[in-house]
């Protein structure tokens, strides 16, 4: 359908690519135009941060706060214990209160960096859905929450009918995920007054539960939004790179291999990640995403520094850019660079390459370190490393050593 918005929230939405669908997009515009309007996106905290797949809901809160309005980002202290099934071929592991603490602390970080929290009107909120659902009388919470739900319907939702079609099993569990789902955006409504909830366009059924479920039993009137679920040009799913998830915690991710991730976008995908991961105005956006050849790496830089500048600030953006053209364009080696700091005991009498390709993060596994190698892919100091059975001695660690996959990939060695 073609809307023309009146709200800047929407507006911006539209413009930059973050809206897959809306339950009621003149509903939602209206309420917006009041400003200060609250919404929410929920977290579930199964790692102690989020990753790269993650940063477009976070975008999306974000400018939910630089158009005037109030975003909440609800942990899930409570749901985390459950599991969210919505597309995945397995049940989710099971993690305990202590564990899952451990994970919020870990993720808070990462949204400081992107909102502001507080106690005024557009102020971000941090809530956890613990605070009402480790409090449900569960007979109470059958009569007078379950009765709302149709099983016919909620087997008719997607991310089910995925699991059932492949005839793998769906827990009691986290079947009930969806009501508690449901559950928590009726309770922010009627605790905080939040009006919308926004998710991956995965979360449309758990969305719409929670709507018709605040309609039944309030009487409340609230909206739901979603993005695109995001792949990359080539079909991959966003916040996957070569050597694992892209995690946004500088103590999972250092900020160089961030800044890496980026500049090694596609050229397909620039101009669409500007507007999604940046805040440049979108006509340059299109600009930078139309140039060719050598150019269009001047716009990956400039992508990679701006996501970059958002999370890690601007100094270590900066720092990233620098160490990145000493590597690349001097053959350096680089302040900034992934570090292997090795002891005594780690090397012994000798350790392998194959070893220090896996450890620095360069290789998955041996065997990819050794594939690396065989098809003339690493090099040690920048020269071809053809040896896989070379063995790297304390001698030769008396400076650091430079590991290279690839044009791209590097990392350093050094005895600690």
């Amino acid at each position: 359908m073609t809307y023309h918005p009146k709200s800047e929230f929407v507006t911006v939405m539209m413009e930059r690519g973050f809206l897959a669908d809306c339950t009621d997009y003149q509903g939602l515009d209206e309420a917006l135009l009041k400003g200060g309007m609250p919404g929410y996106i929920g977290f579930d905290a199964t790692a102690k941060s989020l990753h790269v797949g993650s940063l477009i809901q976070i975008m999306m809160l974000r400018w939910l706060q630089k158009t005037g309005n109030k975003p909440i980002t609800l942990m899930g202290g409570g749901t985390t214990k459950v599991g969210d099934p919505s597309f995945r071929a397995d049940e989710r592991p099971l993690l305990d209160a202590a564990a899952i603490d451990d994970n919020i602390a870990g993720i808070k970080k990462v949204f400081s960096a992107y909102l502001d929290y507080g106690d005024g009107p557009t102020d971000a909120m941090m809530i956890n859905n613990a605070e009402w659902l480790d409090e449900l009388n569960y007979l109470d919470f059958l009569r007078d929450i379950g009765r709302h739900f149709s099983i016919n319907r909620m087997l008719s939702f997607e991310s089910v009918k995925s699991r059932l079609d492949r005839e793998q099993s769906l827990s009691f569990l986290e079947f009930n995920y969806m009501i508690l789902q449901a559950y928590d955006f009726m309770e922010l409504h009627r605790r905080y007054g939040c009006i919308m909830q926004m998710g991956g366009s995965d979360q449309w059924g758990n969305i719409v539960n929670g709507i018709d479920l605040t309609r039944r039993v309030i009487d409340g009137e609230v909206y739901g939004l979603t993005s695109p679920l995001l792949t990359t040009s080539d079909g991959k799913k966003m916040g996957k790179s070569q050597s694992g998830a892209v995690w946004l915690n500088p103590d999972m991710l250092s900020p160089y291999e961030f800044w890496q991730f980026w500049r090694n976008t596609t050229d397909a995908d620039v101009g669409r990640f500007l507007k999604l991961y940046t805040e440049l105005p979108v006509d340059e956006c299109d600009r930078l995403g139309a140039l060719e050849g050598s150019e269009i790496n001047a716009a990956k830089v400039r992508l990679a520094n701006a996501v970059t500048g958002l999370l890690h600030g601007a100094d270590a953006a900066a720092a990233a850019e620098a160490t990145a053209r000493e590597v690349f364009e001097k053959g350096g080696i680089g302040d900034d660079l992934p570090t292997l700091t090795l002891s005594a005991a780690d090397v012994g009498d000798g350790i392998s390459i194959v070893q220090l390709l896996v450890k620095s993060g360069l290789a998955g596994s041996g065997k990819e370190a050794k594939r690396l190698i065989s098809e003339n892919g690493a090099k040690i100091d920048d020269a071809p490393l053809t040896d896989a059975g070379m063995m790297i001695d304390v001698g030769a660690l008396a400076s650091p050593i430079k590991l290279s996959a690839g044009k791209k990939r590097h990392a350093l060695v050094q005895m600690g």
